[in-house]
């Protein structure tokens, strides 16, 4: 089943079953227009990233980046977030309320280049920085770590200019390893980790970004060299 399709039976559940075939028909529409509008900020937000990345090979004979990841909201989760925050179930709805519906997810190698990266993003002027959260410099209760940006991308229509929220993370790849992990036991599984555990996993996220910090000047100090 198509995206769209899943949305407006997500919906459909969720409404009252006299809801008529004109209004669902029109939110297929809405929601279609929906997801292709942020896959075009996502893949605008790739494409300027994919750009630093070459630049800084072809001036320093490295890149910056390890991978770019991107995401679209699943129709459920949309769904989901909206009813749980009280929000009206629509399109126009989701634009209004979710800031995160097309996410990006960039990998760096290391710490200083992740604050690289989002000092080049907040420089271009048709990309606004609306919000910015240092989880490497205050890192949640949990151990994660990351810098989170909420940034407003200009997609160009045929007929009219939208700017969309692209949430933007920049980690490292131990931060991402660290990440992935932790997401599975919380999320991916029906247990609830234990205290002790959760205080070990801490205690790894404190480790790992030790280990990120030496990494870094271990490389210093053989560029230097």
């Amino acid at each position: 089943m198509d995206e769209p399709q899943f949305y407006l039976d997500t919906i459909e559940q969720v409404m009252d079953s006299e809801v008529n075939e004109r209004m669902l028909e029109a939110m297929f529409y809405e929601f279609l227009e929906l997801q292709h509008l942020y896959e075009s900020a996502a893949e605008l937000v790739k494409t300027q990233l994919s750009i630093y990345d070459n630049e800084f090979s072809m001036k320093f004979q490295r890149n910056p980046i390890h991978n770019i990841e991107s995401r679209i909201k699943s129709p459920q989760s949309i769904v989901g977030k909206l009813q749980k925050k009280g929000f009206p179930l629509s399109a126009r709805s989701a634009r209004e309320h979710l800031m995160d519906i097309a996410g990006i997810r960039v990998v760096c190698y290391y710490v200083n280049d992740i604050y690289a990266i989002a000092e080049l993003l907040s420089t271009r002027e048709d990309f606004k920085l609306v919000k910015i959260k240092d989880y490497i410099q205050n890192p949640k209760p949990s151990g994660y770590r990351s810098l989170h940006l909420i940034a407003m991308v200009p997609v160009y229509l045929a007929a009219s200019r939208q700017e969309v929220p692209v949430e933007i993370q920049i980690r490292t790849i131990a931060m991402d390893f660290w990440a992935s992990l932790e997401h599975q036991l919380h999320y991916k599984t029906n247990s609830t980790v234990p205290p002790e555990l959760r205080d070990e996993l801490q205690s790894l996220a404190g480790t790992i970004a030790e280990t990120d910090l030496r990494m870094q000047d271990i490389y210093r100090q053989i560029n230097d060299l």
